[in-house]
Order: C-alpha cells, then sequence, then structure tokens
C-alpha cells in the first residue's frame, strides 16, 4: 500500500515493538503529545509508558540512558527532537557508543533517529545535515532513506542490528514522499546502496532529500537525450564502495551530490574514493554539489538560494556531459 515517508518510519518501529518486547522508546514529547513531527503519535497508548519515554529536555542523558538499557538487553530507539540538538549526545555517541565493541565487544543495539534538514524554513538550529561528524566516527552506523519502502526497511534493520545506528530523517520528505511499503515483514540491509534510476552518460551519487531532485534534473536531461544514472547511497557509513564504483565506470561521469555544507561533507570523501580506485574510466573531473559554508538561513528566499536544487544539477551535469 502507498503511505509517506514519516508513515513508513512509524510502521516499522511500531512493528518492532509489536515483534520483540525489548524495543522501547525514548525522547523529548514522543509519548503524551507523540511527537514534534507526530511519528510516535498513538505509541503510549498502545505500548504503555514503559516503552514509549517521555524524557527531560537532555539529549545526552537520553542516549547515556539508551546506551545503558542496551547493555541490559533492551533495544531502544531514542529520538532527538530534531538532527541539530544531537551535538548535545555527541561525547555519548562518539566517545562511548562507538567504542563498546571495539574495547570489550560490547554491542550496543540502540538507534538514535534523528530528524534532519532544510527546506522548511526552521533556521540555522533546526535545519542542519550533520552526518558527516557520525560518518567519521568507526563503531558507528548511519543511515539516511530516501524513499517509504527503504525507511522502513531500513529502520526495521537499523532497530535489529548490534550496533549503534544514527538514522537520519529528512523532514521535508516526512509528508511529501510517497511510495508502496509491503505489508509482510521485511528489511532492507544496512551498508548496500540501489541504483535509483539506471542511465549511461554520467553518474549523481546522493542519498536522502537529494535523490528526488536528482530525479527531477535526469527527468530533463531524459528530454535532451542525456541519461544520467543516480545512486542511492541509504546508508553513509559503511559506504558501500563497490556500488558507487560500479556505477562511474559504466559512465565515466561522476557527480556527488548532497544538501550537507561542502567541506568536510560526505561527498568529499565519496569524491576520494572514486578518483584513487576508478581514475582510469573517468572522461572528466570528480564534481561535487552541496550547500555553501554557511548556516542554513532562516529566511525562505535565502534558505532556497542555498540549498542544492534541480537547476544547480542541471548546469553542472550539462557541463560534464560536454566536457
Amino acid at each position: 500500500m502507498q503511505v509517506t515517508y514519516l508513515e513508513a518510519i512509524r510502521q516499522g518501529i511500531w512493528e518492532e515493538m509489536e515483534r520483540d518486547p525489548s524495543v522501547f522508546l525514548l525522547g523529548e514529547d514522543i509519548g503524551v503529545y507523540g511527537g514534534a513531527f507526530k511519528v510516535t503519535a498513538g505509541m503510549l497508548d498502545r505500548f504503555g509508558e514503559e516503552r514509549v519515554v517521555d524524557t527531560p529536555i537532555s539529549e545526552s542523558a537520553i542516549v547515556g540512558a539508551a546506551i545503558g538499557a542496551s547493555f541490559m538487553g533492551m533495544r531502544p530507539v531514542a529520538e532527538m527532537q530534531f538532527a541539530d540538538f544531537i551535538s548535545c549526545g555527541f561525547d555519548q555517541i562518539v566517545n562511548f557508543a562507538a567504542k563498546c565493541r571495539y574495547r570489550w565487544n560490547a554491542p550496543v543495539p540502540i538507534v538514535v533517529r534523528a530528524p534532519s534538514g532544510g527546506g522548511i524554513h526552521g533556521g540555522p538550529f533546526h535545519s542542519q545535515n550533520p552526518e558527516a561528524w557520525f560518518v567519521h566516527t568507526p563503531g558507528l552506523k548511519v543511515v539516511q532513506p530516501s524513499t517509504a519502502y527503504d525507511a522502513k526497511g531500513l529502520m526495521k534493520a537499523a532497530i535489529r542490528d548490534n550496533d549503534p545506528v544514527i538514522f537520519f530523517e529528512h523532514k521535508a520528505l516526512y509528508r511529501r514522499i510517497k511510495g508502496e511499503v509491503p505489508s509482510a515483514d521485511y528489511t532492507v540491509p544496512l551498508g548496500k546502496a540501489t541504483i535509483f534510476r539506471e542511465g549511461r552518460h554520467l553518474s549523481v551519487i546522493t542519498y536522502g532529500a537529494m535523490v528526488h531532485v536528482a530525479a527531477e534534473a535526469a527527468e530533463i536531461l531524459e528530454q535532451e537525450g542525456i541519461s544520467m544514472e543516480i545512486v542511492d547511497l541509504r546508508t553513509l557509513l559503511p559506504i558501500d564502495e563497490e556500488t558507487v564504483l560500479a556505477s562511474v565506470r559504466k559512465t565515466s561521469k561522476a557527480i556527488v551530490l548532497h544538501e550537507a555544507t561542502l567541506t568536510g561533507g560526505v561527498g568529499g570523501e565519496i569524491s576520494a574514493r572514486i578518483t584513487e580506485k576508478a581514475f582510469e574510466y573517468l572522461d572528466g573531473p570528480v564534481l561535487r554539489i552541496a550547500a555553501p559554508d554557511t548556516p542554513v538561513p532562516y529566511s525562505p528566499p535565502l534558505e532556497e538560494a542555498f540549498l542544492p536544487n534541480a537547476g544547480k544539477l542541471l548546469e553542472k551535469a550539462r557541463w560534464l556531459v560536454r566536457y
């Protein structure tokens, strides 16, 4: 059946709570209020206050409690009300949760939900894309789905995984994107990219909301006789290098697209891997499209100018095809 991106995430969490009594939720306003975006609406009534826990406004406490509960055999799903606030729990995530398996082989089966991204006029404290912080941290898994099908399947896989997973959910996709989601149980494997759209002339490697920006540009380019392949990473750590390189070897031209700011972003890592391992296949430079190195503007016209869009991608793609 067709459901929204938000409903797919909600179904994934709900079904895992029904399936496994060790799964529980904690976060700010997730119980009585149903979450800032209503992902957890109705879960308090169904599962009770011991499994849907409204917490104080302390991300460090939320993550710390989740880690402790995971040591006791539980599988917590911790919500950061906005991904921006995850910095308050940063030490717990990167200096503790990420290192427990390395230090003493202790699984930390927690999922940290992080609603991220712009396009909602949320300003500089409610619109960031901080995935690169965590992609740089060994021991974590970092996920960002672009479709309803992947959102549900990756959420279920993340909850079942024994490593800490940072699960980025792009807020602008919550109610804008719909897709077919099976009623039967399924998961989408962590660490595996997918070819969102087949193409011949160039590859765009992207994830999250930018997959749909790429799809918009691909439709326009198709009318111009340019066939653009879209690689949806889905998981950012570990990166599915094999799928990325196979696409670039096929098309010989690559653009890496992400909404997060340019410097130090995931795009730099992917570009480097392409250059190191597929250089002899390239017929042009590897290009990056990202947001400029500024905070996210609150003003709608400024935010629109700040965010990558189909027009910016089209300009780069046409240039690269002509190269």
